[in-house]
């Protein structure tokens, strides 16, 4: 008794989810292992007020799921002192935090180059439909990190913008260069 072959489009999409999760999973401990030491050294002093006032320590994994989305350019909304709320991007308050602008669309090439390659893909379309499904499995990992890496503190949160989290990073860049790297993919084919 034989068993069938998976159908390119279904080798496609399994492919390409399983490279986005990887990539979403790669970058964010990339993050969190790269700049722990930055992130600890940064929150040694918000924590202390945290304590000093009865509040939760903010967690180093928390903070370096905030850097990992700002990597997205997605903006960490918080509380204001006057009220409202205020964004900022940590990535770009300090040194050497740049370089990490590049992983995300780094990863994703090459999940995309995975999952065109799982498909088989013979030319750039075919490639760039394997690639595109990525957003499989990047998406609902950066659903789901813009709600893990929340901080309640008084009675707002610090946390990702939810809209141009999921917009953002779960749709737009998995989509994009994801498609890319399967497209790229085709011309790697024997």
């Amino acid at each position: 008794m034989s068993v069938p072959e998976q159908s390119n489009s279904t080798s496609g999409i399994v492919g390409g989810a399983a490279g986005g999760a990887v990539a979403y999973v790669l970058g964010y401990l990339v993050v969190y292992v790269t700049q722990g030491d930055r992130i600890e050294e940064g929150l040694s002093g918000i924590n202390f007020f945290a304590d000093l006032f009865g509040g939760d320590p903010i967690s180093t994994w928390q903070a370096a799921g905030w850097m990992f989305y700002n990597a997205h350019f997605v903006d960490i909304n918080a509380p204001s002192l006057i009220g409202g709320a205020q964004s900022a991007n940590l990535l770009t308050q300090g040194e050497g935090g740049s370089l990490l602008f590049v992983l995300p669309p780094l990863l994703l090439l090459v999940a995309g180059v995975v999952a065109g390659r799982t498909a088989g893909a013979s030319d750039p379309t075919e490639g760039a439909k394997a690639g595109a499904f990525v957003l499989a499995g990047y998406l609902p990992l950066a659903v789901i990190g813009a709600f893990l890496f929340r901080y309640a503190v008084g009675d707002g949160t610090v946390a990702p913008d939810l809209v141009t989290a999921v917009l953002l990073t779960g749709a737009v860049y998995p989509a994009v260069f994801g498609a890319v790297g399967g497209a790229a993919s085709s011309l790697l084919s024997d």
